[in-house]
């Protein structure tokens, strides 16, 4: 236990010394908000990724693969799409606007990109990222609660609060260049304890056994791809909701943000491979270690969420618990609350610059001195910081339940349904205006809690909303309404102008 414990106290260590240096560099809110403009490819790659994937990588999508088997693929592959569309589709497209309109926060985009002349669009922004954002931070506070009590024995309250204020801590000390730094520390963590630990799990089965049978008595359905009953309409719908997961990463402003940090156009090209290759890495050995795990750590007369906690969340700590020396499982620890602190950080800056920029200083008190500025973004990260700890508090309380997995994705899809077709549509549709923006962003924002409470819970249909999930519904409406609001208000606006010269 001793060892753990010095692994950790060297983790954290190092995260307030890039917390440190990092203060150094922040003169302005542009160094707070996107370090200046300045980072290189393998820190914005690393730090995308990082901040991508969270606790639901470790613990959930490892959880998926050791309850469902091979068909948690399906997750891997919709990231990969996702991932390679936004580097290497949207990314230059993205910069080079964002950069000519001198944004440094994804509702300045907007607003620039559309010409607002009201501040309608970045009221609806600043709203629907900091009330999503307090959701998913919460969500990677309950994962952090659970990696300490598995891996520790801690008391699940007390490691998350722990964990809550080591985030915070290196947040005020050096905004986004020490979330974007410490991202690429924790994402080399990741990734090597992810690659590393299916090799070893492997390594350790008899080389006298059939892994595969062995699976297959433990669960028939396990390889297949289709999942249990192989393939039929409910599985159809469960894996376009896989698939659809990968949709995040098309416009999401917590990774959207990095693209504006990057410091050029040729960084961005060097930067896709190594986020390509980052996520297939990461996800591809995530689902291996749980369907490891599920063959090392299950029986067949044993329910695995029994043994692996709910949605089998658990299964990497117990694998690293069962065939890791001791002094590597420190590592573990650091590398599970590495997903989970990197994604807090990186949210907790994109609201707070949310607010204190786009709502409290574009709108009301466009006067205000940097320094001043900075100093309520602070305080305005520690109150959303606050209540996301409340309600991760208050979840864990009321619903014992949950998932890690699910618990993310309904952060993460309330984000994505509400910014990434309005992304996207504003890259590649020139008459896409600020009307039909503002009708996709809400609509993206109310149709995550539809489908995910209302739809899901339908008789005879509400089945297949549950497995297809809220994200690509929301996701496919937003694009609609969008499209059509600006087309109608486009030819609104024209027999307006038509009236208007009759009258002359």
């Amino acid at each position: 236990m001793i060892t753990k414990y010095i692994i950790l106290f060297i983790y954290f260590s190092i995260l307030f010394f890039i917390g440190y240096i990092a203060s150094k560099r922040i003169k302005t809110t542009k160094d707070y908000y996107v370090g200046g403009k300045k980072l290189n490819f393998w820190v914005v790659a690393f730090s995308a990724r990082a901040t991508g994937e969270s606790a639901w990588l470790l613990l959930g999508l490892t959880g998926l693969g050791a309850m469902v088997g091979v068909s948690a693929f399906w997750v891997v592959l919709g990231e990969v799409i996702g991932v390679t569309v936004s580097w290497f589709f949207m990314a230059e497209k993205f910069k080079k606007l964002s950069d000519g309109y001198n944004s440094i926060t994804i509702p300045d985009y907007l607003v620039s990109r559309f010409k607002s002349k009201t501040n309608t669009l970045r009221i609806v922004a600043a709203t629907a990222l900091s009330l999503f954002v307090v959701i998913y931070v919460s969500a990677q506070i309950d994962a952090t609660g659970s990696a300490f009590e598995s891996f520790l024995g801690w008391n699940y309250f007390t490691g998350a609060i722990v964990g809550f204020f080591i985030v915070l801590a290196y947040i005020f000390s050096g905004g986004f260049v020490a979330v974007a730094w410490s991202d690429l520390f924790q994402g080399l963590i990741m990734l090597l304890g992810l690659v590393g630990l299916p090799i070893v799990a492997y390594f350790s089965i008899s080389s006298n056994v059939s892994i595969s049978e062995g699976l297959i008595a433990l669960d028939p359905s396990f390889l297949n791809i289709w999942g249990e009953g192989g393939f039929n309409l409910i599985n159809l719908f469960t894996v376009l909701g896989f698939l659809c997961i990968g949709l995040g990463f098309m416009g999401s402003p917590q990774l959207f943000v990095r693209f504006m940090s990057i410091k050029s156009t040729a960084e961005i090209k060097k930067g896709r491979w190594v986020a390509f290759v980052f996520t297939i890495l990461t996800d591809s050995c995530a689902v291996l270690i749980g369907i490891f795990g599920r063959y090392l750590l299950t029986s067949v007369d044993a329910d695995p969420e029994v043994v692996l906690g709910n949605g089998a969340q658990n299964v990497l700590p117990l694998l690293v618990e069962r065939i890791m020396p001791l002094t590597l499982i420190g590592i573990y620890i650091a590398a599970v609350l590495s997903a989970i602190m990197s994604t807090i950080d990186s949210l907790l800056v994109v609201a707070s610059s949310a607010i204190s920029r786009d709502f409290y200083q574009q709108i009301f008190k466009p006067n205000k001195t940097e320094k001043e500025l900075a100093k309520i973004s602070k305080g305005i990260t520690f109150l959303l910081a606050i209540f996301a700890l409340l309600i991760a508090m208050i979840v864990a309380v009321t619903t014992p339940e949950r998932t890690i997995f699910w618990f993310v994705i309904f952060g993460w899809s309330g984000i994505a349904a509400t910014f990434c077709p309005t992304i996207i549509l504003s890259l590649f549709w020139d008459r896409f205006n600020e009307k039909g923006a503002i009708a996709s962003m809400i609509t993206g924002f109310l149709s995550v809690p539809l489908f995910k409470f209302g739809f899901a819970s339908l008789d005879t249909i509400g089945v297949y909303f549950e497995k297809l999930g809220e994200l690509g519904p929301s996701f496919m409406l937003a694009i609609i309404v969008g499209v059509i609001v600006s087309k109608i208000s486009e030819e609104n606006t024209s027999i307006s102008q038509l009236n208007s010269d009759d009258t002359h």
